[in-house]
């Protein structure tokens, strides 16, 4: 960055008197801290990297306080760059504000292929660090293997499940799958059966895959008891809130079985608990009005099933569907898979994380794996006059939820405009929450300001770069 943008995140450190998910503040007017290990390596693994002030005093209100020697900091703190793997290169700035020195340290994402970041001296599993918030937490196992399966391209869907057999397969569902592979892949309609379960990945040396028994099975969950969807309705607002008996759950159900098993289940289940209202024209003419769309709870449900980590981490989680009064959620396990972020989700083409699962699930015809669902689940929420979908990815899970009708965030159309007349000029994230009232910016980001960016009402000043730190929006 510049002088005066330096100069500039000072001022806005100093105003706000908080660290950020990319901002870390270090006094150093003494020494260099001995341990940026932690922060080199979370901001290295999360998307835009993040930067290090050096010169304020925390404990002190972030008070300037100044280094103790500009050229030697940053000389310190490249050698503790250089521990990292990969290599961290930081990109310094020095700034005089008053009588006091000032610098920054502008640490890059590394690619993903690098990834994760970690400090050597305590190796891959225990040198990673995440950002959360303001603060540097240590990797989990799984975050640590989900960088390293997309590396090394690791396909769980293929695993072979030890103890199963082809006894294992519903000898219908096999047939039909026999059948339609061939006739959709003409090059194996004379390859025997046993080589074309190979071949497709429905078996991995002979022994039924994780997705040959989610796709083929009898009973998946004899192996994996908890590879299922369990599903709730509450009676309020989140979990915890009670009903006038005082039940806890107006209906709490578990769907097993194969994936087609699971999805119709659930879908029943949605549609069994969801509200109908009966609408009638001008014309005299009758109309039921689900709460959600059904093709968009759909696409969800496929979705979460068919894109969830399979992997030995996760295998002991179910996917979560919870039925609140305002809203829907459907949570899997499994963060977005490589690239993917949020900003891309259903925009571009991704590299598919269970290729083996949606390509049986393609000939069985349940998804077109066209990269079509996120596209029509928003076209779905706007033509039932619904807010877009709110997607969050979070450490391990990944969080899809629908607002209803009764949603704040359904009847906010005063506050949307009154963010709108603000945003005449260009507004921070900083500058929105803390005009409108919230404490939390990424909650007010996510739940205000992206849903009019997707509805085109809002424009970013960075559109190449939606989650930078100097990203702004106008009307």
């Amino acid at each position: 960055m510049l002088e005066e943008e330096l100069i500039q995140l000072v001022k806005a450190i100093q105003q706000q008197r908080c660290e950020k998910q990319y901002i870390e503040v270090k006094s150093a007017v003494g020494g260099i801290p001995t341990k940026l290990y932690p922060t080199l390596s979370s901001f290295s693994n999360q998307e835009h990297g993040g930067t290090i002030v050096f010169g304020l005093a925390e404990e002190q209100g972030y008070e300037i306080v100044g280094v103790y020697d500009a050229q030697d900091l940053q000389k310190k703190v490249t050698e503790q760059a250089n521990q990292m793997v990969p290599t961290v290169r930081p990109l310094f700035t020095v700034a005089t504000i008053g009588t006091k020195i000032v610098v920054s340290a502008e640490i890059a994402e590394c690619e993903i292929v690098d990834k994760p970041c970690f400090y050597k001296g305590a190796g891959r599993v225990r040198g990673s660090f995440v950002r959360v918030g303001e603060s540097d937490q240590p990797m989990n196992a799984y975050e640590v293997y989900s960088f390293e399966a997309f590396k090394q391209r690791i396909h769980d869907d293929r695993r072979a499940v030890d103890g199963s057999t082809r006894a294992d397969f519903d000898r219908d569902t096999l047939a039909e799958y026999l059948i339609k592979v061939r006739r959709t892949k003409p090059n194996l309609s004379n390859v025997d059966d046993d080589r074309l379960l190979e071949m497709q990945g429905m078996t991995n040396n002979g022994t039924p895959s994780v997705a040959g028994l989610l796709v083929l099975g009898t009973y998946p969950q004899q192996y994996f008891p908890q590879l299922s969807v369990t599903a709730v309705v509450v009676p309020g607002l989140s979990i915890g809130d009670v009903g006038e008996g005082e039940e806890r759950f107006i209906d709490n159900k578990r769907f097993e079985g194969t994936i087609s098993q699971m999805l119709e289940g659930a879908l029943m289940f949605v549609r069994r608990h969801m509200q109908v209202k009966t609408i009638i024209g001008d014309d005299g003419h009758r109309s039921d009005v689900p709460e959600y769309p059904l093709k968009a709870v759909r696409e969800i449900l496929l979705n979460a099933l068919s894109h969830r980590d399979y992997s030995i981490h996760t295998q002991d989680s179910p996917i979560q569907l919870v039925m609140h009064k305002d809203r829907l959620e459907l949570e899997n396990p499994g963060s977005l898979y490589g690239r993917l972020t949020l900003e891309t989700l259903g925009k571009a083409p991704a590299v598919i994380r269970n290729p083996f699962l949606t390509g049986a699930l393609e000939v069985m015809e349940e998804i077109e794996s066209r990269f079509s669902g996120i596209p029509t689940i928003r076209d779905e929420l706007n033509r039932a006059k619904l807010p877009p979908p709110v997607f969050s990815d979070q450490r391990g899970s990944f969080k899809v939820t629908f607002n209803n009708e009764h949603s704040s965030v359904s009847i906010q159309s005063g506050l949307d405009e009154e963010i709108i007349s603000f945003c005449r000029v260009a507004r921070t994230r900083e500058e929105l929450a803390a005009q409108f009232g919230y404490e939390s910016v990424g909650y007010f980001t996510t739940h205000y300001i992206l849903p009019l960016v997707g509805q085109g009402r809002l424009k970013m000043t960075l559109p190449n770069k939606p989650r930078s730190k100097f990203q702004k929006f106008y009307a």
